[in-house]
């Protein structure tokens, strides 16, 4: 499956409810997801001793997906396409560590 295949199928399921900009539940709910993804990674360390089961990786993933879900629409929402972000990422990553940049901190570095 591409980006594209993905962005374009999971829009399928794109029932937001009416709170502004169509932008703004996938926006929040980003960050819901990330912040799952977190907690999961945090009770790792807490409960299983940092070491990573195959339940815990799923876990992981499952809300990996959510992330990705919100992802594809907010990129959909601002008509943009997930295979361009993707490409646009990789470029600004290795043009930072062409120049000696990658670490520190600041968009436009």
């Amino acid at each position: 499956m591409t980006f594209d295949d993905y962005q374009k199928q999971s829009r399928d399921t794109a029932i937001y409810p009416k709170i502004g900009e169509r932008y703004v539940y996938p926006a929040l709910g980003l960050v819901n997801e990330a912040g799952e993804v977190a907690g999961k990674v945090k009770k790792i360390f807490r409960d299983e001793e940092g070491v990573v089961t195959e339940e815990k990786r799923e876990d992981i993933k499952k809300e990996l997906g959510d992330v990705l879900w919100y992802l594809a629409q907010i990129a959909t929402e601002f008509d943009l396409s997930l295979k361009d972000i993707a490409a646009h990422n990789l470029e600004k990553l290795q043009s930072r560590k062409a120049r000696g940049t990658i670490g520190g901190s600041g968009d436009n570095r």
